[in-house]
């Protein structure tokens, strides 16, 4: 489903899905700013090509939507990582 939304949303950007997750986050706020992890100099490239996209507000909201029919299970991270951290 939020895929499928996903990889239309490619399709009409032109963009990576890692592009539109990254555009979808620069979109929500001006102050949040992505952080990606990577290890290859192609990784990088594809990340800065996320500043390009530009997502309308029908995009952003039909992302919401996909989202919110979703049903999120479990944690975030396992227990062994959890206690190691503040909640």
């Amino acid at each position: 489903m939020v895929v499928d939304l996903l990889n239309e949303i490619t399709g009409k950007k032109n963009a990576t899905p890692a592009q539109i997750a990254m555009a979808w986050l620069l979109a929500q706020k001006p102050w949040i700013v992505p952080i990606p992890g990577l290890v290859q100099l192609d990784h990088l490239e594809e990340n800065l090509g996320a500043a390009n996209v530009k997502l309308t507000l029908e995009d952003l909201h039909e992302i919401e939507d996909a989202f919110s029919k979703l049903t999120i299970k479990g944690e975030r991270l396992c227990d062994v990582f959890l206690k190691d951290i503040e909640r």
